[in-house]
């Protein structure tokens, strides 16, 4: 099918200000050539900026006596390009080290990354994107984080079920559990405990059928309910209905761009809910955040919104001030 031309934002956020704007940025795109999103870049990116996709899981480095080169597979990466980190594969502790180690250097060296590695790390670490929001004090959902299946089920008999049960590393719903029988949970987290996992306990908050995306990309937001399909997760990946949501309360759109800031993220997917008192919460912040349903439901060029967001990136980057020997 062929794409759609960009379209004004018909939502909370204001137009996009791409409009056929001319960019200048070189663009690589760390995820899977096949993907959607791989797609989507390339056709908004078309006569606009030279864009390249490589595979993050391929990412090599050479120490040769001169500039650190970094490459996926056979294509380096150059100090001009921006890069944009469109998925993080799963893989070994080593792995995921380097790979990240990697990045961390890329930015150090000047080369502007989307996300910055340090929100990467920080959202894709659920416990450690709690604590972090709690403590720029953003409301988050009564949580407990614990090792022994002892103190998990301590938290079960003080706060009754249910509770959910996260992974610290997942997204797309995937591996979540709602927790409603207590012996049921005791087998599971035992299970867990000899996996050497950590338990991410956090109160099930009864909503209305829906929650609420926010897509930061800069300083606009974009704004979605999306509605469970038969499902208590309302994960587009799962199949929820998404709708625009023009009148989503500043309270809301705030939080996000709140929780997006204190993470470092200048491209974040938000999650909020409210409880049963009416208060909104920041249930979880992706760094990675995928933008399909949400682009269908709004009719907006979400990819050229996110190249618009590189450039600027990019551009802030080249006019910041070398540091000095002396500073």
């Amino acid at each position: 099918m062929k794409p759609k031309a960009p379209l004004r934002a018909k939502s909370t956020a204001a137009a996009g200000p791409f409009c056929g704007e001319q960019v200048t940025v070189k663009l690589v795109v760390l995820g899977s050539v096949s993907s959607w999103y791989a797609r989507d870049l390339a056709r908004a990116a078309r006569g606009r900026c030279p864009l390249r996709c490589l595979p993050f899981s391929a990412l090599q480095a050479q120490v040769e006596g001169g500039p650190l080169r970094v490459a996926s597979g056979t294509e380096a990466i150059e100090p001009d390009e921006v890069v944009l980190v469109r998925s993080m594969p799963p893989g070994s502790l080593e792995q995921v080290v380097f790979r990240m180690n990697l990045l961390h250097e890329l930015a150090a060296r000047g080369t502007v990354v989307v996300n910055p590695p340090r929100a990467l790390e920080l959202a894709i670490d659920k416990a450690a994107c709690t604590l972090l929001l709690q403590r720029h004090a953003l409301p988050v959902p009564r949580t407990s984080i614990c090792q022994r299946t002892e103190e998990a089920m301590q938290v079960i008999q003080q706060w009754g079920l249910p509770l959910v049960l996260k992974p610290l590393f997942g997204s797309e719903g995937r591996g979540i559990t709602l927790l409603e029988d207590p012996a049921v949970a005791w087998r599971l987290l035992r299970t867990l405990e000899q996996h050497r996992a950590v338990f991410y306990l956090q109160e099930y908050l009864r909503h209305p059928g829906w929650d609420v995306r926010v897509l930061v990309v800069g300083r606009r937001c974009y704004c979605v309910r999306r509605f469970g399909s038969g499902d208590w997760r309302t994960n587009a990946a799962r199949g929820a209905r998404v709708e625009p949501w023009p009148q989503a309360p500043s309270e809301v759109l705030s939080l996000a761009r709140r929780a997006a800031q204190a993470v470092g993220a200048p491209l974040a997917g938000v999650d909020l809910v409210q409880d049963a008192q009416g208060r909104w919460l920041v249930l979880e912040l992706n760094a990675v955040p995928g933008w399909r349903s949400l682009a269908r439901a709004l009719q907006v060029d979400i990819a050229a919104e996110v190249l618009w967001l590189l450039e600027h990136r990019s551009e802030g980057a080249s006019r910041q001030r070398p540091m000095a020997s002396s500073e």
